[in-house]
């Protein structure tokens, strides 16, 4: 095999096929391991075609990969192929502000491109919690983030894909044009697709105007119930917030107790944790239209965060709320999406199900979106047990969340830790239509098979 990806990369030091290192055959947990028999970095278009054509023609399995942030197991291989890892292609290769586009390979990082554009006075409004994360893996899995609310998730600000095919062909999806209808949208296809229909060798994407300002308030309650119910309230009072997270004081316990930091207003059960961003007197208007909301809603504290060190700590224990608690335990990360009006009954059932199970759960997330990011903890229990009530546990938490109307995943992906749960809720016709888009991109399989539906 390496003679052959020789050929093609002319780069020997881009190619592994002896001793792999396990983080290329994983994902960021690190807990499900693949195989494979070679790693390739390709740097262009032309090496990612000329690999797939090699595999297509020999019938090897190829798992495409940024900077394995993934969370679902997306980036661990199957079979002795190939994995392709395209972190070098990292480069911007056009800031068009005259239509307020950018191109960028799929190896960007994503706090890196948005410190790019921003310093340009524009603005990429996607904002998951893995800031490390790659342009190319966030359209893979459609990433949203704590700014959907306002802004939407990466689908709404990608405009065309350059795709290479399972077989090595090179197409053209979208463009710099801001309405379509020619023909089938084939980039709306790919993303979220997770790697098993095309590579994505370039990426358009939409930039918006950089925000004048901002400022995050830090809303304080008694209860769960309280906050959820202040968010649609907020929603509706047209306040146009550009985050709204929800957190429990018990949750925000393990962010202080990791990180040795204190978060304000202690004695609240709950929280609402809300940016607003625009111009200085939007912001404004907002803030006042906020402080009646929130006091209508039995809210205990409406505290602005001006000081911008101590936004910053608030939002730096909101972001390690996931390592507070693997710095306690190894955790299964859900991230269920339900209603917004059902955030509420699901974290209550959460809780209730917690004590009857046993097992400890820890739920926070986006209140804007219905988010539901859900921490289950794995303690002491021996790997026996452990996957054994995990299994059962997992299928109480996602029937209860399709019977509120609620989905397996907001943000995260299925990959191959959520594909049980997502086919036994999912129609019979669905899944046959999943699998004939799946063929007509790529009928031999070799896309990241693992996760291709074909179970």
């Amino acid at each position: 095999m390496k003679e052959a990806l020789l050929s093609i990369i002319k780069d020997e030091n881009r190619i592994i096929t002896g001793p792999i290192d396990p983080q290329y055959l994983s994902d960021n947990l690190g807990r499900k391991k693949g195989t494979a028999e070679a790693v390739v970095f390709p740097v262009s278009t032309e090496e990612i075609s000329g690999v797939m054509r090699y595999a297509w023609k020999n019938n090897l399995p190829v798992t495409p990969r940024g900077a394995g942030m993934n969370l679902v197991g997306s980036t661990v291989p199957s079979g002795h192929g190939i994995v392709l890892d395209v972190s070098l292609m990292n480069h911007v290769l056009e800031l068009d502000e005259e239509t307020f586009t950018a191109t960028v390979e799929p190896g960007v990082v994503l706090e890196d491109f948005q410190a790019y554009v921003e310093s340009k006075g524009l603005f990429y409004p996607p904002d998951p919690g893995e800031k490390k994360a790659t342009i190319g893996g966030n359209i893979s899995t459609n990433a949203g983030g704590m700014r959907a609310v306002k802004y939407g998730v990466t689908r709404d600000y990608v405009m065309g894909l350059e795709l290479v095919l399972a077989d090595g062909t090179v197409v053209m999806a979208g463009s710099k044009n801001r309405k379509d209808t020619s023909g089938l949208d084939l980039k709306e296809i790919v993303i979220g697709s997770e790697g098993t229909l095309a590579v994505i060798t370039k990426c358009i994407l939409k930039l918006i105007p950089k925000p004048e300002d901002s400022l995050s308030v830090l809303l304080s309650f008694d209860s769960l119930k309280a906050g959820i119910e202040s968010v649609r309230q907020i929603i509706q009072a047209n306040l146009n917030p550009t985050a709204m997270e929800f957190i429990e004081r018990k949750v925000i316990q393990l962010g202080e107790d990791y990180l040795k930091m204190s978060f304000p207003e202690p004695e609240a059960s709950a929280y609402v944790l809300t940016t607003l961003d625009g111009s200085r007197n939007e912001i404004n208007d907002h803030l006042e239209g906020l402080r009646k909301v929130a006091k209508e809603s039995g809210a205990l504290s409406i505290l602005p965060l001006e000081d911008k060190e101590e936004a910053a700590r608030v939002w730096k224990i909101r972001g390690m709320l996931v390592k507070g608690v693997e710095a306690v335990s190894e955790q299964e990360p859900l991230d269920i999406v339900v209603p917004i009006n059902q955030i509420d009954a699901f974290v209550n059932f959460v809780n209730a199900f917690e004590k009857e199970c046993g097992m400890r759960m820890i739920s926070f997330g986006h209140a804007g979106d219905g988010n539901v990011h859900l921490c289950v903890v794995r303690g002491d229990r021996d790997d026996e047990t452990w996957e054994k009530e995990l299994d059962a546990n997992l299928t109480v938490l996602y029937d209860k969340a399709y019977a509120l109307g609620g989905l397996a995943s907001g943000e995260h992906g299925i990959g191959l830790s959520k594909q049980k749960y997502l086919l036994k809720a999912s129609k019979p016709e669905n899944i046959a239509l999943m699998k004939r888009v799946k063929a007509a991109f790529d009928e031999k399989n070799i896309l990241n098979a693992g996760i291709s539906y074909n179970v």
